[in-house]
């Protein structure tokens, strides 16, 4: 297996709609305790907790002095403005947001955003000063019917629009086989790796050989201790963007060891 070149891991916890403040909380303490110093010069790792527990999971960590990042799972593509019910990139930032999830499939494809709303969500995170993920995969009909290469770099083209050089050392990429999120099914390692390699040649070929070797791309499709080293093991899959597995703490651990 070739040698990759050196991308640090990131691993992502995407909590969802899930656990309310006390649990939130003290969820971010549990991590807090169990990831040094070490581990996490070694493998970045972020937290993306829902809306209303984005400042109480901030200053949880703040206060333990831990290095995991807060994301958030969404943000808006205005600065400010007659927009209810939405919360601006800038909003975020200021309770200690610093990476923000853009193009899940759940809002792809329950909300139903498109990949125009996609690309000015990630240029949104990228001027107000944020890290992202940007998340592509296919569903399984479109697996089915050969289309996996296809979706993905139609919707890696959309998303990373306008984007330079230089920004791209902000975005890590997620692919998430829609079809194995939450079903318990899980691409393997093969598979993934399959996928991964042509979404870094897309990168290759939209900006230079160069910045597709440093953009890390994570595999978000049912990652759990048990399959995690041999999924990360990989040449071309530098992390994951965890769903069910976040929820507890040792699960997510075990897949941040892993990552070292």
């Amino acid at each position: 297996m070739p040698d990759r070149p050196h991308r640090k891991p990131h691993i992502g916890g995407n909590w969802k709609m899930n656990l309310h403040h006390q649990d939130a909380a003290a969820l971010a303490g549990a991590l807090a305790d169990r990831f040094d110093a070490a581990t996490t010069d070694a493998v970045d790792v972020t937290v993306f907790p829902a809306f209303p527990y984005l400042a109480a999971v901030s200053s949880v960590l703040c206060e333990k002095g831990s290095q995991i990042a807060v994301g958030a799972q969404d943000g808006y593509a205005e600065p400010n403005g007659a927009f209810t019910g939405e919360v601006s990139m800038s909003m975020l930032k200021d309770v200690g947001v610093r990476c923000v999830l853009v193009g899940h499939s759940e809002r792809r494809h329950v909300i139903g955003e498109t990949d125009e709303l996609v690309n000015a969500k990630l240029h949104a995170a990228l001027d107000a000063g944020l890290d992202v993920i940007l998340a592509v995969g296919e569903k399984l009909e479109q697996r089915e019917a050969g289309k996996t290469d296809y979706i993905n770099t139609g919707q890696l083209g959309y998303g990373l629009a306008g984007v330079t050089d230089e920004q791209m050392s902000r975005i890590t990429i997620a692919y998430e086989p829609v079809w194995a999120i939450g079903t318990g099914k899980t691409a393997t390692p093969d598979d993934a790796q399959k996928a991964h390699v042509v979404i870094r040649q897309a990168v290759a070929f939209m900006f230079d050989q160069a910045v597709a070797d440093g953009v890390r791309i994570q595999y978000g499709g049912s990652m759990k201790p048990a399959n995690a080293r041999d999924l990360l093991d990989q040449p071309d899959i530098d992390g994951g963007l965890i769903g069910g597995a976040s929820l507890k703490a040792d699960d997510f651990a075990g897949i941040v060891d892993a990552a070292k």
